[in-house]
Formats: C-alpha cells, structure tokens, sequence
C-alpha cells in the first residue's frame, strides 16, 4: 500500500524557507502571493495490512516533528 504524509509548519510557526520563497516570487515580478509556506511530503511502501495506529506512530515518533509540525496521512489508491 502506497502512503503519502504530508508535513507542514504549525501556524505561528516562523518559515524562513517559505519567507525567502515570498521574497524570490515577488523580485521575479509575481503579484498575488500572500504568504508561502514549505512544507514536505514523505512517500511510504506499506504492507497492506499497516495499521493507522502504526502510521501515527511512525510521523510522531521520525517523520514529523509534532512540536512546531502538523502531518497528515494519505493512502493513495
């Protein structure tokens, strides 16, 4: 089974990457763009039996560092 976990910053939480992106759009003469926000995506291969619980447990214990990051799980057909 293929799984994909999306990582993100929590909001509040400063994104220097995301702000030099900002930066970059804006100097290259793109208008419209708020805020940028980087995140990252992670790409399991699964046994098909591979319990959510087992998925949460990997993102909170190695993928995601849940203090300053939210994760969410998807299973991709």
């Amino acid at each position: 089974m293929k799984i994909r976990v999306h990582v993100s910053l929590k909001p509040g939480v400063l994104d220097p990457q995301g702000r030099a992106v900002h930066h970059a759009l804006e100097g290259l003469g793109f208008e419209g763009v708020d805020d940028v926000r980087i995140g990252r995506t992670v790409e399991l291969d699964v046994a098909d039996d591979t319990s959510d619980k087992a998925l949460a447990e990997m993102c909170e214990k190695l993928l995601a560092n849940t203090v300053i990051e939210n994760y969410r799980i998807e299973k991709v057909a």
